[in-house]
């Protein structure tokens, strides 16, 4: 999206939450940070003088598109939400899917398993209360403070990732179940395509619900919206 709009020398800016300490060199002038809930954001669309909004964040960065929602009405601005289609179980996918992550825990039960802990790092704590279980990470950043889960192991890497690494990754830490977030997209699939060839389950924690707003699948529909 973001090269999309500088190739069309569109006049904009990229917003990125900052919790990624090296996040990825965008080709277009950046700010990092939080806006301070829909009236710091609100204040910042006026005083910036946008004049159109897209969401582009993580589908489960649900906090995030309700300010958007709320901000952009406020204000009277469009806005527009660039969202992957979530991903879809195919033939041969043992799939469990679940509301939330309290619900993801549950589904691992009571016996310890090796699990690939596939949800990023913000919600490891909710895994807390299943401390029997053995957990794979794969995070962006090394871990600054201990991690919430007694037996756990961090991998470092960044996506997008290919099938083969992730069959070598399963099989290397005998894997018996994954938990993953439903993001949708190629970055992220491979995990689940690995899954699907070594016969392993899959808990798919589903989306957060968000107010409803206009949503376009592909960077050329939203290219469409701006007149581009």
């Amino acid at each position: 999206m973001a090269r999309a709009l500088a190739e069309a020398g569109v006049d904009a800016v990229y917003s990125y939450a900052g919790r990624t300490e090296a996040p990825v060199a965008q080709p277009l002038p950046v700010r990092v940070g939080g806006f301070g809930g829909v009236a710091g954001l609100a204040a910042y669309l006026k005083a910036e003088g946008i004049s159109h909004v897209i969401d582009a964040t993580h589908p489960f960065a649900a906090q995030m598109s309700r300010n958007a929602v709320e901000a952009c009405a406020e204000v009277g601005f469009p806005l527009i939400a660039l969202e992957r289609e979530p991903w879809q179980a195919g033939e041969g996918d043992r799939w469990t899917h679940v509301p939330d992550l309290a619900a993801a825990v549950a589904a691992l039960g009571e016996a310890p398993r090796r699990v690939f802990l596939a949800i990023g790092r913000q919600n490891l704590s909710a895994f807390a209360g299943a401390p029997q279980h053995h957990y794979l990470l794969r995070l962006v950043d090394p871990p600054i403070e201990p991690l919430p889960l007694p037996h756990a192991e961090a991998v470092i890497a960044r996506g997008p990732f290919e099938v083969a690494g992730d069959l070598a990754l399963l099989k290397d830490r005998r894997i018996e179940v994954i938990v993953a977030k439903n993001a949708g997209g190629a970055g992220a699939e491979a995990k689940l395509v690995a899954a699907r060839e070594l016969k392993l389950p899959v808990v798919l924690i589903d989306r957060p619900l968000v107010p409803e707003r206009r949503v376009a699948r592909t960077v050329g529909e939203v290219m469409g919206w701006l007149g581009r």
